[in-house]
């Protein structure tokens, strides 16, 4: 039985160093080309109007003048009960600086409450104004967002299509600034970076921000110059319309719809581009509940294009070793979450088994591989954060004090998504939960009606994970254990803020 539970909890430390690997390598090429100019295109610094007349160009409204060249683009706003923030996003889109006779909206909407209504009234003013919108409706949710997708592309007229969620604000110049980059007929997906509308709403807003930069500098710049597969990120991004079809249209089996259909058309031969330097402004979810709901999703969905995914990448003969080493651990980096869980529930009996059997002491050594790991992804997440273009003395200093509070909620989510992950691995379904939005800022979160509890079952093994680390801190210094020490403060640290905010925003919950 030692054997058995000093083995499991060797793999798990092996997994988490592969990981970090992974990522600072991602590190590592981010650097080595930051001042290339692939990957990082300036759109302020680009001459779109020569390029792309605008549309408030008199040549271009008139039909008999327009140069087919301009390609069509269909907007679509996948959208399920956004009462607080479909104005402001039908308003952003209806604004794009682009000749009105070369794009169309479609506002699919599969509310069941007053955002009907809502979206009606406001797609009328837009047509009145001569904006090419139409308000799509159907007559069930078959295939949540990936479902909706299809049914408006179905329909749609654009050889490329554009994709806003309800919490976007796009800028004007966001498609002149992407349909440019799909010169070569071999892009089918151009992606651009989110950007944080409330970032310093809250200190959960703070967190997710410093995650999400991580993943849209290092992660996606890293791999996209590394000739690597990355993702289309569900939003923010322009999707080549025949690159869709060849690589098998919209699928709604696994939650994440957008990283299944990336995979599905890079495994087909087809490139994706990502531009760092193009912004497209949204809004952090800033209660509980609203991240568990949106992080499960992501988790879990990760965990089902694994399964669906995975061999059809290995199989591919084009692709370098490195290339699916990287695809490897970007499918599986939501198992991340279930060897944390793992390593906090296997760590007291390790300390035990070492303190009583002085022939397990070599665990310890390789224990150091924790903290290696920590180490490169420290750096992952410094140079992410040292690039944001702030003081550079402040983010050093900011960066030191966040870093471990940032770990340490991280690691307090970890068993809600690992609960995720290994459903998704079994492939056991589950409905598609939205992440309620709340435009912040104009109306409170207290009095949102999409508000829900996020105490639920889980929350009871959460809280006995914090009984639990606080029984490894007293393990760990009567067997004068101090690595594991740091490792179960942290643990009850980020697992005791979880459960908190669950509780305290859960009191509003309707």
């Amino acid at each position: 039985m030692e054997v058995f539970v000093v083995g499991l909890y060797f793999f798990f430390l092996v997994f988490i160093f592969g990981y970090s690997v992974c990522e600072f390598n991602l590190a590592i090429i981010y650097l080595l080309n930051k001042r290339k100019e692939d990957g990082n295109i300036n759109p302020s610094s680009l001459e779109l109007d020569s390029e792309i007349p605008s549309q408030s160009n008199q040549g271009y409204q008139n039909e008999g003048n327009l140069d087919l060249n301009i390609p069509k683009v269909t907007v679509q706003l996948p959208v399920y009960n956004e009462r607080y923030v479909i104005e402001r996003l039908i308003d952003a889109v209806s604004k794009f600086d682009y000749p009105r006779d070369r794009f169309e909206i479609q506002v699919l909407d599969d509310s069941t409450d007053e955002t009907v209504q809502i979206i009606a009234a406001k797609v009328r003013e837009c047509q009145s104004l001569g904006v090419d919108i139409q308000h799509v409706r159907r007559e069930d949710r078959k295939g949540f967002k990936a479902g909706a997708l299809a049914y408006g592309m179905n329909i749609a007229k654009g050889e490329f299509i554009a994709i806003f969620d309800a919490d976007f604000v796009p800028r004007e110049d966001y498609l002149k600034s992407s349909v440019l980059h799909f010169e070569d007929d071999q892009i089918g997906v151009v992606q651009s970076r989110w950007q944080h509308l409330n970032r310093d709403h809250s200190l959960l807003t703070k967190l997710q921000a410093f995650a999400l930069d991580a993943h849209f500098t290092v992660e996606q710049t890293g791999r996209n110059i590394g000739g690597h597969f990355i993702n289309f990120n569900g939003t923010a991004g322009i999707w080549r319309r025949s690159c869709i079809e060849d690589a098998g249209g919209w699928s709604a089996d696994t939650l994440t719809e957008d990283l299944d259909l990336s995979y599905r058309a890079q495994i087909r031969g087809w490139k994706f581009h990502y531009i760092e330097e193009l912004h497209s402004p949204a809004e952090l979810p800033i209660t509980m509940n609203a991240l568990k709901n949106q992080q499960f999703r992501w988790a879990k969905g990760a965990a089902e294009c694994a399964r669906k995914n995975m061999v059809g990448v290995f199989r591919q003969k084009n692709l370098t070793i490195k290339t699916k080493f990287h695809a490897g651990f970007h499918l599986f980096n939501s198992f991340l979450f279930v060897s944390i869980v793992s390593l906090a529930i296997l760590g007291v009996p390790v300390i035990y088994i070492v303190d009583s059997s002085p022939e397990y002491a070599f665990l310890f050594k390789f224990s150091g591989l924790f903290v290696i790991s920590t180490l490169f992804l420290s750096f992952v997440y410094f140079i992410a954060n040292y690039n944001q273009g702030r003081n550079k003395a402040v983010n050093v200093v900011q960066f030191l004090l966040f870093f471990p509070v940032f770990l340490s909620v991280s690691m307090g989510l970890s068993l809600y998504n690992a609960v995720g992950v290994v459903g998704g691995y079994l492939g056991f379904k589950s409905a598609f939960i939205r992440t309620p939005k709340f435009n912040a800022g104009k109306q409170s979160w207290r009095t949102n009606k999409y508000m829900v509890s996020s105490v639920n079952k889980v929350s009871i093994l959460e809280a006995a994970i914090i009984l639990h680390s606080a029984y490894g801190i007293y393990s760990a210094i009567t067997c004068e254990n101090y690595g594991l020490l740091v490792f179960y403060l942290m643990l009850a640290f980020g697992f005791g803020f979880t459960f908190i905010y669950s509780v305290l925003h859960s009191r509003y919950a309707r």
